[in-house]
């Protein structure tokens, strides 16, 4: 059986759950936080989660391991069926990653765990953010997916990361950087009733608690 490695406060480890879940794949969960002891180095090499432990070996990186569940159960399938749609789809994931979470980590500290950041960094995060939703705004209008007309691996980065990065975002710059992307407030609600995106969010509720 795969073994999920992390911690359920994480949105990079709810992204390959979800994925999981939406596979109907087995798994079991272990929890795991961010470490540089040699013992973590050893399984994950940055130390960071999630880790996927599998065939007897250890797999990191969020997108390598959706990559891996796709070769390995192939249905239902989380990426389009031509070479075309399924680059399109890892395009709009490293948008979202790349260009959006990536510099909207940067306001956690003060959003999520009392800390604080300078006016620098908020205007820094702030002018990054504004042109990275434009490009997002660009490649999806959200309908009804992120990417086509069925869930895809996309949908597994946008759920996890977009409520986050906009909760971010009002605690700490006191606006919604995502605000007018077309179609993502609607998007957003439909996807909180999908059964796996309401396990997701419940669970990670209960995690970030417990981090």
């Amino acid at each position: 059986m795969l073994t999920l490695c992390g911690f359920a406060a994480s949105n990079y480890y709810n992204k390959v759950k979800l994925a999981l879940l939406e596979k109907g794949v087995p798994f079991a969960e272990e929890q795991i936080f961010p470490s540089s002891a040699e013992d973590t180095l050893k399984l994950t090499p940055m130390g960071k989660m999630p880790f996927l432990r599998t065939e007897g070996a250890t797999l990191s990186e969020s997108q390598p391991i959706l990559d891996y569940l796709e070769e390995i159960h192939a249905q239902p399938p989380l990426y389009p069926g031509t070479p075309l749609g399924r680059a399109k789809c890892r395009e709009l994931i490293q948008i979202i990653e790349l260009y959006l979470e990536w510099p909207a980590r940067r306001l956690y500290p003060q959003a999520f765990f009392g800390g604080s950041v300078s006016e620098e960094t908020r205007t820094e995060v702030a002018r990054a953010l504004a042109r990275a939703a434009k490009a997002l705004a660009r490649l999806t209008a959200f309908e009804p997916y992120a990417y086509g007309d069925t869930f895809s691996a996309a949908d597994c980065a946008a759920v996890t990361h977009l409520p986050i990065i906009r909760s971010a975002c009002k605690a700490v710059l006191g606006q919604d950087a995502l605000a007018d992307v077309p179609g993502l407030q609607a998007y957003l609600g439909r996807m909180s009733e999908r059964p796996s995106v309401q396990r997701i969010n419940e669970e990670r509720k209960a995690g970030l608690e417990a981090f």
